[in-house]
């Protein structure tokens, strides 16, 4: 890729409404290409996407990375609702927000990749084509979840629902934020990665933030019925063709746990292993990750 096209790449920041929170968006590429929202997750910001964003625009889409609700500068939420229906009607919004068509396509990591698959099941005509990874379909990784291995890699996510993660978390420049990084990707230098974190998620409104992401799994329905029922279509098969991606060195969620994902996705629909790549697979192996979603969505 020459020095024009990454020029012509970079990002710009852009501030919409959104479901009633103010949502800043890193946008890149053409105004008249077709939607290509990009969903981050945990502990991440929307420069996860920097080496996907300029392939993407190459190939001619709209690159839209926004900073999930309560990641700074987005603002924190006044509803205080982080529940999956509610960041897939987030991401339907931003569809709206950017002027997306029936050509957009949606990719999501971690908890994007949560957000992506409730966005795509309960407003499918919004989207062509969908990419996750990370993350398998609920029912694909329900037993595996439950399993000793998996529940010692997911300690934090209790952890997390107790008074003394927002102390924890937040202690010593956010060391544990490191930590989790070099758990989840081994041998994978996250310094910039980490410190757009922190920048995130530093201010203790947005880290409680971050933290409500968790917290909500074990809520139970939200009593917004749109959100309830966006939570519920997750659960389901979107109908869309959809790309699926695992490092196979995850140590977040182990490729052993994610079941038996082909199973669970639309005709049409792809699984790659990502070989030696960990939770961060699209900064850990870009080129590769690069070549597989591109591919995909311009099929």
């Amino acid at each position: 890729m020459d020095a024009t096209t990454q020029a012509e790449a970079a990002p710009e920041t852009r501030t919409v409404q959104v479901n009633g929170t103010e949502i800043a968006a890193l946008v890149s590429g053409p105004e008249t290409g077709p939607l290509a929202l990009c969903l981050h997750g945990f502990p991440d910001s929307p420069h996860t996407w920097r080496h996907l964003t300029p392939r993407l625009v190459d190939a001619g889409y709209r690159v839209v990375a926004p900073f999930m609700r309560g990641y700074a500068p987005s603002a924190v939420p006044a509803d205080g609702r982080y529940d999956t229906g509610t960041l897939g009607l987030d991401a339907c919004a931003l569809h709206d927000a950017f002027g997306g068509d029936g050509d957009a396509v949606i990719i999501g990591h971690d908890w994007g990749a949560f957000a992506t698959y409730a966005a795509a099941a309960a407003q499918p005509d919004r989207w062509r084509r969908v990419v996750v990874s990370a993350v398998a379909p609920q029912a694909s990784m329900a037993a595996g979840f439950l399993t000793y291995d998996q529940l010692r890699r997911s300690w934090y996510v209790f952890f997390f629902q107790t008074p003394l993660a927002e102390l924890v978390v937040g202690a010593e420049g956010m060391a544990f934020i490191d930590r989790l990084w070099a758990d989840w990707s081994p041998g994978y230098d996250a310094a910039h990665d980490v410190a757009w974190v922190k920048e995130a998620i530093g201010a203790p409104e947005h880290l409680a933030a971050a933290l409500g992401y968790y917290r909500a799994m074990f809520a139970g329905p939200p009593d917004d019925p749109a959100a309830a029922a966006a939570q519920a279509a997750a659960a389901t098969v979107a109908p869309q063709p959809t790309l699926y991606l695992h490092g196979s060195a995850d140590g977040c969620m182990g490729v052993d746990t994610i079941g038996p994902v082909a199973d669970y996705l639309a005709p049409g629909s792809r699984v790659e292993i990502i070989e030696g790549a960990g939770h961060f697979l699209h900064l850990e192996a870009p080129d590769l990750v690069g070549e597989h979603v591109v591919a995909f969505v311009t099929g």
